[in-house]
């Protein structure tokens, strides 16, 4: 039982952590329809700001990880002014292929200024090691992930349900002349969106270095699993990528646990499972447009 909780910790946190990198990609796909194929791209440009700042020049962890946040929104507000918008009422195709490219820009740029060796992020000690709570292994690290996540969760949630922002970026979405003729703003609307889900990429870039570790190919190794989740658990909402989260994570640290050599298999599995029975995914919707 001790070590079927703890699993459940892990797996919970693991889950929290793929919801704070994947849910940006669920805002830019479910809430403005673009398909946006390098969003892992701007989460390993937060990492890396995060790791340059700590190890290198020896900023305390909580002060970078505004910066990792601030930093991938400010190449993703730039990326979308100059790139992105000229691709909005484009082809999911065209998306797709153009988005891809930029990944393996990205991802080229990374390995020539970088190199292809994988680091980490050095932690404070306070972060380290794990305290026992009923003979359950609560790591100090993966706590503070589920706890930012949580709040991260609950304040997206409630922007985008119970503020005028939010009422503004679904009318954006649904009827884009009709909302312009309301005097709504929306390419700045869209472009503030886009920013704020790279953003939150970057800040999950950031946290999960130590867990992941950070290497040129990120974005390329992880994309797959940013799409799992926001197909599993639907894109027309953020409760259902946040579910989802949580039931990949748990699933994918139980399996790896208990059936190692199938354990990269379980997470498919669950995902084949889930879209035979909600082929649009657990809260997913047609798309307006």
């Amino acid at each position: 039982m001790t070590a079927i909780l703890t699993n459940l910790f892990d797996g919970v946190a693991y889950g929290m952590l793929l919801f704070v990198l994947a849910c940006g990609l669920a805002v830019t796909l479910g809430l403005m329809n673009f398909v946006n194929l390098a969003h892992g791209a701007f989460a390993m440009a937060g990492g890396y700001v995060c790791m340059v700042l700590v190890n290198r020049m020896g900023w305390p962890f909580f002060a970078a990880l505004p910066l990792a946040f601030v930093s991938a929104a400010a190449i993703g507000i730039v990326l979308e002014r100059s790139l992105y918008r000229h691709l909005y009422t484009r082809s999911h195709l065209d998306q797709v292929l153009f988005t891809i490219g930029l990944t393996f820009m990205s991802v080229a740029v990374v390995d020539y200024i970088q190199g292809s060796s994988r680091v980490f992020i050095n932690l404070p000690a306070a972060l380290q090691g794990q305290f026992d709570v009923f003979g359950i292994g609560i790591g100090r690290y993966r706590l503070m992930i589920i706890v930012i996540c949580g709040l991260l969760t609950i304040g997206l949630q409630m922007v985008l349900a119970k503020t005028r922002f939010g009422s503004r970026l679904r009318a954006a979405v649904d009827d884009p002349r009709a909302a312009s003729g309301l005097g709504i703003n929306v390419p700045q609307v869209f472009a503030f969106t886009f920013a704020f889900g790279c953003g939150l990429a970057g800040l999950g870039g950031a946290l999960s270095a130590e867990i992941l570790g950070l290497d040129p190919y990120f974005p390329l190794k992880f994309m797959i699993y940013f799409l799992i989740v926001v197909t599993v658990g639907g894109s027309s909402s953020i409760t259902g990528p946040f579910l989802a989260s949580l039931l990949l994570g748990i699933g994918d640290v139980a399996g790896k646990y208990y059936v190692p050599k199938m354990g990269p298999f379980v997470i498919y599995t669950m995902m084949i499972v889930i879209l035979i029975w909600r082929p649009n995914g657990l809260f997913g919707r047609t798309a307006a447009r």
